[in-house]
């Protein structure tokens, strides 16, 4: 950090502080349907708050509240701020994505790594000054010692970054798993987010490696490597909160994936015939916004079932399959002359498709043309035949 009080470099961290703050009131005051996902939202906030704060006060000799917080508190206050914000971003990630998340006992094992830390700090008197190096005949062992605060503070947001990008992974694929139709775009936003927080926290290693080796004979390069992660984070933030007022409400819930036994594995005829006839027969394919638990329920077979079906006899998930039909359903009305006054618009939604994107997209994928083209060819086709 630079010396000078309020440089722009510090009003970025006071607009990040004062932000998260005024975010965790106008997130209290919006209606949201995931009351969770909202607290946990807030509460990450105040841990940025909290961090980027000490981090003001820890670095800036001008800015100060009182004696016993800079030198003795402030250290559990960075630490505790700076161990709570990785668990905080992987269950905020859990709750927008898992359905009927709730928080249980298992997840205090989160508060572990910030419990360690502070035992740390209070068994070896670690304060301010030692986390700065400024201790006057600060001993090898003592520099080791704060150094391995910061070592841990810096490592263990990424691995939790790491875990909210794979949660992330693993909600697009019960997406496909689980659904025939939803929109890629809140996902997307979702997977940006958390690997921005990744990139951001990786970022803070760098800073830290380069502030224990180059900064040691240039510290200007560990002072700019700072500044910039400072301002990445106030950057996040903002998308974070255009995220949760504008995506997260329209975000389906998956439900975890159930780890099938061998026996579980074994498909049978039964099964492989009920799922033909609701496709085939009662042509469930064509009703918009169909996930796999209303599929299973009309064709009296458990999801599990329906899924090792979808899986293993057609190689495919949810998803795929069921548009793989809406596409043949969507050919078979573009072609037949009798539904030639329907337009493209028509033929999808009457095919199941609820999204004119996803349907062009499957046509061409599936089909190698357009549409259009496709109905062009084939009228062409019956005006030879005629």
């Amino acid at each position: 950090m630079q010396k000078h009080i309020f440089n722009i470099h510090d009003v970025v961290l006071f607009m990040t502080v004062a932000e998260c703050f005024l975010l965790v009131i106008f997130q209290a005051i919006l209606p949201v349907k995931n009351q969770l996902a909202n607290r946990l939202l807030s509460t990450f906030l105040i841990s940025i708050a909290v961090s980027s704060a000490c981090i003001l006060v820890l670095w800036n000799d001008d800015v100060s509240l009182f004696t016993a917080f800079d030198e003795h508190l402030l250290p559990y206050f960075l630490v505790f701020a700076q161990l709570l914000k990785g668990p905080l971003l992987l269950l905020y990630v859990v709750s927008l994505t898992e359905d009927a998340f709730k928080l249980a006992r298992r997840h205090l094992v989160h508060l572990l790594p910030a419990a360690l830390a502070v035992v740390w700090l209070a068994l070896f008197q670690i304060d301010s000054t030692d986390l700065r190096f400024r201790t006057l005949g600060m001993t090898e062992t003592q520099r080791q010692l704060a150094n391995g605060v910061w070592h841990f503070i810096k490592i263990m947001p990424f691995f939790y970054a790491l875990a909210a990008v794979n949660r992330v992974r693993l909600y697009r694929i019960g997406l496909h798993n689980q659904y025939s139709n939803f929109s890629p775009t809140e996902p997307s936003w979702l997977n940006i987010l958390s690997l921005g927080f990744l990139f951001t926290w990786s970022f803070s290693i760098l800073v830290h490696v380069v502030a224990n080796t180059i900064a040691l004979a240039a510290p200007q390069v560990s002072d700019l490597f700072g500044i910039t992660e400072n301002y990445i984070i106030f950057i996040l933030i903002n998308a974070l909160f255009i995220n949760s007022v504008v995506h997260t409400h329209k975000l389906l819930t998956t439900k975890p994936e159930v780890t099938k036994d061998k026996a579980d594995e074994k498909l049978t005829d039964t099964a492989i015939q009920k799922v033909q006839q609701g496709m085939e027969i009662q042509k469930l394919f064509l009703k918009q916004n169909l996930n796999i638990d209303e599929f299973s329920k009309r064709i009296n077979l458990p999801v599990k079932e329906v899924s090792a079906v979808i899986n293993k006899h057609y190689g495919t998930n949810f998803f795929e399959f069921m548009n793989s039909y809406r596409v043949e359903e969507a050919k078979r009305l573009l072609s037949d002359s009798q539904h030639a006054d329907m337009t493209v618009m028509d033929v999808l939604l009457h095919a199941g498709f609820n999204s004119k994107s996803a349907f062009h997209r499957f046509f061409n994928r599936l089909v190698g043309m357009s549409p259009t083209e496709y109905r062009k060819q084939n009228t062409n086709k019956e005006t030879k035949i005629a």
